[in-house]
């Protein structure tokens, strides 16, 4: 009952909003934030300096998609069997924010990566669908993300198909209710990301140290570079192969967001332990599992680019409460 439940929340709907303005920021949680190598610091009162190394900036973000690093993390994909089979998307950059989109396949599924790095934490947001929080308050991705005028966009964690779990977005506490044990993702306005159970801080406490984005679905894939789940694991309400969902950080303000199919003739899916190998494949020191199944999408410049599947193996969207996204 409760997973027929889960796949037709998009369209059996008890709408019951109880906050909005879901989608304003709290910007002063970045007041506090003194980084040693930020780009403030490199400038000084000079207009012609600053507007030189504005350039530069913007081209190390356009051109980082060259360097060994990324080279690397394709070598240690293909070690995993993971074989890059699309890179005919076009790259992002505008000096702020830089992605690349990488298509593979692995344990025959089709995974999409988006490679992500920022001069500041602030331009990764969420979004509520309708700009409101509540219960059973969905649209599809695409909805959500064209409205925020988002570069890029995954699905969230579907917070408004649970009761309970923290929910902390763009440095705003809307539910602080959460079973200790609880493993949550939290992304710092200083760039990290730290994956710890909700017994450890209460939500305002989480957001008086300086947690602009929390995520209560878990679970956590990747913790200090290694794997943190085993081939037992698995959601709840998720068959071991799955459409699925993730983010991970590689290093202080350089992010992969993830989405792969499944149940299509294409895609088979993926396990928890297959997308914590394939996460750690990709450099990352912290990884989180996002709600997945008919939910998984990729929204990149205007459309969905993955293969998203609702009620079954039906190609379509299925609404959401929320998205995490890069503007």
């Amino acid at each position: 009952m409760s997973l027929t439940t889960y796949i037709l929340l998009d369209t059996f709907v008890l709408t019951d909003i109880y906050q909005t303005e879901a989608t304003a920021a709290n910007t002063e949680i970045f007041a506090a934030v003194q980084k040693e190598d930020s780009l403030e610091s490199k400038i000084d009162a000079n207009a012609n300096k600053e507007a030189k190394v504005s350039e530069q900036d913007e081209e190390a973000l356009s051109e980082y998609g060259q360097s060994a690093e990324n080279k690397e993390t394709d070598e240690d994909l293909a070690s995993i069997g993971a074989v890059l089979t699309q890179t005919e998307y076009e790259n992002y950059s505008d000096g702020n924010v830089s992605v690349i989109i990488k298509q593979y396949t692995y344990e025959g599924t089709q995974v999409y990566v988006a490679d992500v790095k920022l001069k500041s934490v602030e331009n990764i947001k969420t979004a509520f669908a309708n700009d409101a929080y509540g219960r059973n308050v969905t649209a599809k991705t695409s909805e959500i993300a064209s409205v925020n005028g988002a570069i890029l966009a995954i699905n969230g964690d579907f917070y408004g198909a649970q009761e309970t779990g923290y929910v902390i977005r763009n440095g705003k506490v809307y539910r602080d209710t959460a079973d200790s044990d609880d493993e949550i993702c939290c992304i710092y306005a200083d760039g990290t990301m730290k994956i710890m159970n909700a017994g450890e801080k209460s939500a305002q406490e989480l957001v008086e140290e300086g947690v602009w984005q929390a995520f209560s679905f878990g679970p956590g894939l990747v913790e200090g570079g290694e794997i943190a789940v085993t081939g037992a694991d698995e959601v709840g309400k998720a068959m071991a192969s799955n459409p699925r969902t993730a983010i991970g950080q590689v290093s202080e303000d350089h992010y992969v967001f993830v989405v792969s199919d499944g149940r299509t003739r294409e895609s088979a899916g993926l396990s928890l332990i297959q997308l914590a190998k394939f996460m750690k494949g990709l450099g990352v020191t912290n990884a989180y599992n996002l709600d997945g199944g008919g939910s998984s999408a990729m929204y990149y410049q205007g459309s969905i680019i993955n293969k998203p599947t609702t009620n079954g193996h039906r190609i379509s969207e299925r609404s959401v409460s929320d998205i995490v996204y890069v503007k």
